[in-house]
């Protein structure tokens, strides 16, 4: 196994993206996985933690299998995955329902994790955007995006692995992109942990609460 667990992924990321520490960098986490990865950057770093909630659209008789994904903002962004779409023979007002559940899911985790709470600034900052792993890459996609529209000074994605051929769709979307280990056969995400248990509510508020998201450097 490459990785102990996210917390070693993430010491070991921090130790590749040190160039970052002095150009004011802020660390976006997708919840839950990527956020004990988002931490151990953070802290080595100095960096201020925040979260870019996005959401998986998925099919309705395969829930795993991407057929989009949406993220959190003022107007939600919504990415299709337009093969799976048409594959799967899903029709417009499914994918509308399957939609809106999981934007009624992001208002949730937003509640749950942030509240009323200051969120990072991000407009020109070196913006570093960080998951677990990456499989299709549509919710990373989505997230990259929504940040993208927050004018950063410039925008990294830092994942410990990913598939090659969901990295090749993403290097246009980023100004630098850091993933420890690419494999071209890449099967599931937990392969590559000997601990990827499911990460909580409760752990992501706790590690929240030692990054207040306003906090300034």
């Amino acid at each position: 196994m490459p990785f102990t667990n996210r917390s070693e992924a993430g010491r070991k990321l921090a130790a590749a993206l040190k160039k970052y520490r002095d150009q004011d960098p802020v660390v976006l986490a997708l919840p839950r996985g990527g956020v004990p990865v988002a931490a151990e950057i953070a802290a080595a770093l100095d960096a201020p933690l925040d979260l870019m909630i996005v959401r998986k659209i998925g099919v309705p008789s395969q829930p795993e299998l991407a057929m989009g994904a949406v993220v959190d903002g003022a107007t939600p962004i919504v990415v299709r995955n337009e093969d799976v779409i048409q594959l799967s023979g899903v029709g417009e007002a499914e994918f509308t329902s399957v939609r809106d559940a999981e934007i009624a899911e992001i208002e949730r985790r937003r509640r749950r994790y942030v509240g009323h709470c200051e969120r990072a600034a991000v407009t020109g900052r070196t913006a570093i955007l960080v998951d677990d792993g990456i499989a299709t890459g549509a919710t990373t996609r989505a997230a990259l995006q929504a940040i993208r529209r927050l004018n950063p000074r410039q925008l990294v994605l830092a994942v410990p692995v990913a598939p090659v051929d969901s990295l090749a769709r993403l290097r246009n979307e980023v100004d630098d992109l850091l993933c420890l280990e690419e494999h071209e056969f890449f099967g599931a995400i937990s392969c590559y942990y000997a601990d990827f248990r499911q990460v909580s509510d409760k752990e992501v508020v706790d590690i929240l609460k030692r990054f207040p998201p306003g906090r300034s450097r």
